[in-house]
């Protein structure tokens, strides 16, 4: 069943890099490479404990938040909010395939998939 969702959560991914490289943003390929990795910012708030911590990582890495910036650049028809939801989701789902999932407040290799190893 693990390898099922790991492959699920590379389709979702793969989809979503697919849909970013159909927009027409005019952007370097390291600069989407950049962005790619930019949710990680959310580690940041370790540093103040795992309560804040695991709120912003979720913050960043909850697909439910992604879907609804998604929602919100095609509403707008706004393709840099798109590429913002695309990249939260893109993102989230690329670290599921290795096990993280949204934290919970005992500690940071404490997620919603069980404890990490």
């Amino acid at each position: 069943m693990k390898r099922l969702i790991q492959l699920e959560e590379l389709a979702m991914t793969a989809g979503a890099i697919y849909i970013i490289s159909l927009l027409d943003l005019s952007l370097s390929w390291w600069v989407y490479l950049l962005l790619f990795f930019a949710p990680d910012i959310g580690i940041a708030g370790y540093l103040a404990g795992n309560k804040p911590g695991a709120i912003t990582y979720n913050l960043f890495h909850h697909k439910g938040i992604a879907i609804v910036v998604i929602i919100t650049g095609l509403g707008l028809q706004n393709d840099y909010i798109l590429l913002v939801g695309l990249i939260l989701f893109g993102h989230a789902s690329f670290d599921r395939i290795f096990g993280f999932g949204l934290k919970q407040f005992t500690g940071f290799k404490h997620t919603h998939l069980g404890v990490m190893k």
